[in-house]
This record gives structure tokens, C-alpha cells and sequence, in this order.
């Protein structure tokens, strides 16, 4: 059964009475509650703090991690670049001692050539034996001379090589140049290679002329601008630094073959 809503009895009913200023209120008269915010927020502080170093600490050692990859990658390719280079240079001075091995083998085939040549010739002409024997002496009194004079210019070359071999090899070396004869005595042949980085292998040379003081430069290849050379030239006759001048000479042919 429904009744009727009356607003006098329902405020009368909920508000209390009007009797003096010191009754107690209802919100007085409320339970209290404690729903733990403080110990809520306390809890919550803490695990972000812990949840802050946890972040913290991950990030270092990703930090340290990725730094000690760093460092073993750089020794790595370190390691690589020596011994590639270590392998280059084993390269040339092989082709070096191999080239020396076959022009040994060359010189002492035309020797015996030569001497196959004159017993051919003593066994044909019997009637010229002694002419051929007197020839023979002569020859190899000559050879003899020539012998003593090699042993003593070796002797030389031997000495003074004491002195240069630890610089030679130190630019042979750095510069990747090797030294040949060029079919004279009073010249040399400077061969450079790794040149160009997309081909190690090509080489450029020039002949370079000791006959007297002042070195000359007589041919080289790839072919360069005289002038420059000139240029070279006067810089090493006067002040006599043959490591720089063979070093701008590699950067001329470097330059040129660009």
C-alpha cells in the first residue's frame, strides 16, 4: 500500500530538535572510519623506490654491458687489422726472395751456358788448344778479379746494410715498397703497392739514379708530372732525408693513379 509523502513529518523526523547550540550534531554521532591511506601511500612510495633503483640498476648494467661489447669488438678488429697486415707483408717479402731466388737461378744458368759454350769449343778445335787455354787463363783471371771486386763491394754493401737494414725495413714496412736493381749498378727500382683500396695488388715504380750525389729519377710508371719530381729532387739533394723523399713519392703516384 502506498503512502503518501509528507514533508513535515520527514524533515521533522531526520533533523534534530532546536533545543540549544551545545546538542551534538549528527556527523558527530558518525562511526569513524579508517580506510589506511597513509599506510596505502607509505606502501606505495616504497615499491616505487624499489621499482625506481630496480630501473636503475638494469640501466647500468645494459649501460656497462654495451660498453664491454664496445671495447671487445674495437680489440677484435685490432687484432684483424695486425695480422692482415702481419699477412701483407709476409706476401711481399716472399715475392721478394722469390724474385731473388729466380734471378740467382738465371745468372747461374747463363754461367753454366757460358762454360758449356768454351769446353765446346776447346773439344772442336783441337788445333787451337792452347790458344783457347792462354784465353781461358785470362778469362778466369779476369773472372777472379771480378770475383775479389764483388766480395769487396759486398763486403762494403754488407757494412754500410748494418747501418740502413733497421730503417730500410722500418719504410719497406710502412710505405709497402720493395727495392729491385734496375740492370745497373748505380740504379734502383722503388716499387709501391696498396695504393688504391679497391685494387691492393697494382703497382707504380720509378728508377731512381745514385751514380752521383744527387739522386735523378729517370722512369717511373704510372707516368708523373716532371716538374713535381724536379720539385722532389731538389728537397732530398739538400737536406738528404731519403724516408721523406721515397714517402712523397708515394703520395705523388697515389695521387696520379686517382
Amino acid at each position: 500500500m502506498a503512502s503518501t509523502f509528507d514533508p513535515s513529518v520527514s524533515v521533522s523526523g531526520m533533523r534534530p530538535p532546536l533545543a540549544s547550540a551545545d546538542a551534538p550534531s549528527m556527523a558527530d554521532q558518525l562511526p569513524a572510519l579508517n580506510f589506511g591511506f597513509e599506510d596505502l601511500r607509505a606502501r606505495m612510495a616504497q615499491f616505487s623506490a624499489k621499482f625506481d633503483a630496480f630501473i636503475e640498476r638494469g640501466r647500468k648494467q645494459i649501460l656497462e654491458e654495451k660498453n664491454q661489447f664496445r671495447v671487445n669488438l674495437a680489440e677484435l678488429q685490432e687484432d684483424r687489422n695486425m695480422k692482415q697486415k702481419d699477412i701483407e707483408i709476409f706476401n711481399l717479402k716472399s715475392q721478394t726472395h722469390a724474385q731473388t731466388l729466380q734471378k740467382e737461378a738465371a745468372e747461374a744458368a747463363e754461367m753454366h751456358e757460358a762454360i758449356a759454350a768454351i769446353s765446346q769449343q776447346r773439344d772442336a778445335r783441337l788445333t787451337t788448344r792452347d790458344r783457347l787455354k792462354q784465353q781461358i787463363e785470362e778469362t778466369q783471371k779476369a773472372i777472379n778479379q771480378r770475383l775479389e771486386a764483388q766480395k769487396a763491394h759486398a763486403r762494403h754493401l754488407e757494412a754500410q746494410a748494418r747501418l740502413n737494414v733497421p730503417e730500410l725495413e722500418f719504410w719497406q714496412d710502412i710505405l709497402c715498397l720493395r727495392i729491385e736493381g734496375a740492370g745497373r749498378d748505380d740504379r734502383l727500382k722503388i716499387v709501391y703497392s696498396h695504393l688504391l683500396e679497391k685494387d691492393w695488388e697494382k703497382e707504380a715504380w720509378f728508377e731512381l739514379g745514385t751514380a752521383s750525389r744527387d739522386y735523378e729519377v729517370f722512369h717511373c710508371r704510372p707516368k708523373l708530372d716532371r716538374a713535381a719530381i724536379e720539385q722532389e729532387l731538389d728537397i732530398v739533394n739538400e737536406d738528404r732525408d731519403f724516408g721523406a723523399f721515397i714517402k712523397r713519392m708515394r703520395k705523388l703516384f697515389v695521387a696520379a693513379m686517382k
